[in-house]
C-alpha cells in the first residue's frame, strides 16, 4: 500500500508497506529497524519475533520515547512483559500490531507531534503465508 505524504515530509515518514518491507520517505528497507520521526532508520538485529530479547528493548529505551509501537509482522503477536522491562521501568508504553497496523499508527502519532519509536520486525518466514 501507497501513503500520501503531508505536512510531516520533514520527518521519517512511513510513504508504503507491503509484506516483505517498507518505504520510509520513500527508501525501501526489507530489513528490521527502528524509525523515530527527527532519526535516521537504523537496522535493527532481531530478524525474527522469537528472537526479541530484553536487549533490543533496552537500545529502544535509550531513545526515551513515549510509546513504542511494535510491528510483529503479518500477525499481532505479543511480547512477554519480562522483554519490554527497560522500558516498562521508565514508563514507555509498547503496543503491540501487525506490521501494517503499526506502520499506519506510527503516521499517526508521528504526525500529532508524539515521540514514537517504530519498531518493524521483517520475518522471512511469514513471506511465503
Amino acid at each position: 500500500m501507497k501513503l500520501h505524504a503531508t505536512s510531516t515530509q520533514h520527518y521519517q515518514t512511513v510513504t508504503g508497506y507491503d509484506e516483505t518491507g517498507v518505504e520510509i520517505n520513500a527508501v525501501r528497507f526489507s530489513h528490521s529497524l527502528i524509525v523515530l520521526p527527527e532519526v535516521a532508520p537504523a537496522a535493527w538485529s532481531p530478524r525474527t519475533f522469537d528472537e526479541l530479547s530484553a536487549e533490543h528493548f533496552a537500545q529502544i529505551a535509550d531513545t526515551a520515547p513515549d510509546v513504542v509501537i511494535l510491528g510483529t509482522g503479518a500477525k499481532q503477536r505479543f511480547v512477554h512483559p519480562k522483554l519490554i522491562g527497560a522500558l516498562t521501568s521508565r514508563r514507555i508504553g509498547v503496543e503491540c500490531m501487525d506490521s501494517q497496523a503499526a506502520c499506519r499508527t506510527y503516521n499517526i502519532l508521528m504526525g500529532e507531534g508524539r515521540k514514537v519509536v517504530l519498531a518493524l520486525i521483517f520475518d522471512g518466514s511469514e513471506r511465503n503465508t
